[in-house]
């Protein structure tokens, strides 16, 4: 039987990172095999695209997000990627998909035009669930200084982007809820509190 396809999604800071490692842990304790994967990938177009959200690369935004549309189908049919993982089994968790494109890339582009693209496109599969970590801008930067050195920080990474970012994400999910199963999880709270809150939404797929 194919695994499932879960995405965790929210703005930097939110602690995406660490709750997906809890979340594998979790499930692999309950016999279920996991894959954890992230967008940008580690293959070439993933690179170039982590080089461009450094700064060290000026690129448009149109280019940028036809970037990301690449990248994903890699990540969706590489060896390594989403189609081959599941078909084995596994429960792949990928840390963003394409609504961190919606959300981002799709405020300085066109938004309509950055979800056809993905939308039309029969590679990119659509995930079983998507978990959003909700947590205040102010919060995100504050978390972000504390555990980053300012060369890592993103070009993205500052209170009133992220605010904006915040309501780009609120506008996409208020779109697409009728055909995605999307999960908002109050990610405000200590790290077991944010994990039994997501443990308790992805249990339902199993």
């Amino acid at each position: 039987m194919n695994g499932r396809f879960i995405v965790i999604e929210g703005l930097d800071g939110t602690g995406k990172s660490t709750q997906i490692q809890l979340l594998a842990k979790r499930l692999r304790e309950n016999n279920i095999p996991v894959e954890i994967t992230a967008e940008p990938t580690a293959h070439e177009s993933g690179r170039l695209i982590r080089r461009i959200l450094s700064g060290e690369i000026k690129c448009d935004p149109w280019a940028t997000a036809a970037l990301f549309l690449s990248d994903r189908i890699t990540h969706n049919t590489s060896e390594d990627g989403i189609q081959a993982l599941t078909e084995k089994g596994n429960t792949v968790i990928s840390d963003r998909y394409y609504y961190s494109t919606f959300a981002y890339q799709g405020m300085d582009t066109d938004l309509n035009w950055a979800m056809d693209m993905h939308y039309s496109c029969p590679l990119i599969r659509k995930p079983d669930l998507v978990l959003f970590l909700t947590m205040s801008a102010e919060k995100c930067i504050e978390r972000i200084n504390t555990n980053r050195k300012a060369e890592e920080i993103e070009i993205f990474e500052n209170t009133e982007t992220l605010k904006r970012i915040s309501s780009q994400f609120d506008k996409v999910f208020s779109l697409i809820k009728d055909k995605e199963n999307i999960v908002y999880i109050d990610a405000d709270g200590t790290i077991e509190e944010v994990s039994d809150r997501i443990f308790s939404a992805v249990k339902t797929l199993f």
